[in-house]
């Protein structure tokens, strides 16, 4: 005969590693600085900029 098996432990595992996971995804998407931020917007601009200069016009 095997050991009973105690549901709630599965069920608060469960929600442990889920919780886990968005925390995880959580971090990628929300988790750079302010400063970061301005980095890359300054770097898009930039982009942009150039971008922009390098058109030809017809």
């Amino acid at each position: 005969m095997s050991e009973p098996v105690n549901l709630n432990k599965f069920r608060k595992a469960k929600a442990r590693a889920d919780a886990k996971s968005q925390a995880a995804e959580n971090r990628v998407k929300f988790g750079r600085t302010k400063a970061e931020k301005a980095v890359s917007k300054l770097e898009a601009e930039r982009a942009r900029r150039t971008h922009d200069g390098a058109r030809r016009e017809d």
